[in-house]
C-alpha cells in the first residue's frame, strides 16, 4: 500500500463525510420546515411571532 493510496483514501472519506452531514442538514431543515408549517396551519402559532399583545407577569 502507498502512500498516495492511504493521503486520497483519506481525502475521500472525509469529502464523503462533509457531504454526507450537509446533505442531512439540508434534509432535517426541510423536515422541520415542513413541521412548522403543519403545525401553523393546525393554529399553532410560534411565540416569537407574537402579535405584540403580550402581558407580562411581575
Amino acid at each position: 500500500m502507498s502512500h498516495a493510496f492511504y493521503i486520497f483514501t483519506s481525502y475521500g472519506v472525509t469529502a464523503l463525510v462533509c457531504l454526507m452531514l450537509i446533505a442531512w442538514v439540508f434534509l432535517d431543515g426541510r423536515s422541520r420546515r415542513r413541521e412548522l408549517a403543519e403545525l401553523e396551519a393546525s393554529g399553532i402559532r410560534r411565540r416569537s411571532a407574537s402579535t405584540g399583545q403580550e402581558t407580562r407577569k411581575a
